[in-house]
């Protein structure tokens, strides 16, 4: 799904306020963390995620993985915290058409 400027701008709105649902450890991208990142956009839709990295590439890696394994979509990496966004069956969010 792919989001214009428009929808992401209200979608980092909705998520400011919200604080980070899953935190990787130590093991870094486990399938138990993909699994837990999966069933919490099952139930809210738009979460933050912790990644505890300093390296860029590396960081950038993780949330490419995390997006593609989880087919969510990227809404803005601000410092160590990942927001993503998927939508489910029952829409939980309303975002704008354009």
């Amino acid at each position: 799904m792919s989001l214009n400027k428009k929808q992401i701008q209200h979608l980092k709105g909705v998520a400011h306020p919200l604080k980070p649902v899953v935190l990787l450890g130590n093991n870094g991208l486990t399938e138990a963390v993909v699994a837990e990142i999966d069933y919490a956009l099952n139930h809210h839709e738009l979460i933050k995620v912790k990644i505890p990295t300093e390296d860029k590439e590396t960081k950038a890696l993780i949330v490419e993985a995390i997006c593609r394994e989880t087919k969510s979509t990227q809404v803005q990496v601000i410092g160590k915290t990942l927001v993503i966004y998927r939508e489910s069956a029952e829409k939980k969010i309303r975002i704008p058409k354009s």
